[in-house]
């Protein structure tokens, strides 16, 4: 089983911020309750106050195929549409 872990960092649009901010809460209980999930963490940067560092871990494949799958027809992807996402991704053996 291959561990997959996603990190960087979201761009939020000014006129976006508040909702998003608002969203994200719900967004990350539903993502750690998820079957897979190992972590999940959205936090503010130091750098820029539309800027949050992201954290992922799930513990296979099927388990991150999931929770894309998930947040995609949520309320987290209508909320965030406007978000400019920037990961990397590495897979653990």
């Amino acid at each position: 089983m291959s561990t997959i872990t996603v990190f960087g960092f979201i761009s939020i649009p000014e006129a976006d911020l508040k909702a998003v901010t608002q969203a994200l809460p719900e967004h990350i209980k539903l993502t750690l309750a998820e079957p897979g999930c190992l972590t999940f963490s959205v936090t503010p940067s130091n750098i820029d106050p539309r800027r949050y560092e992201v954290h992922e871990e799930f513990v296979d494949q099927q388990a991150f195929d999931y929770h894309q799958q998930r947040s995609l027809a949520s309320e987290w992807a209508r909320v965030s549409k406007n978000v400019s996402r920037f990961y990397q991704g590495t897979v653990d053996d």
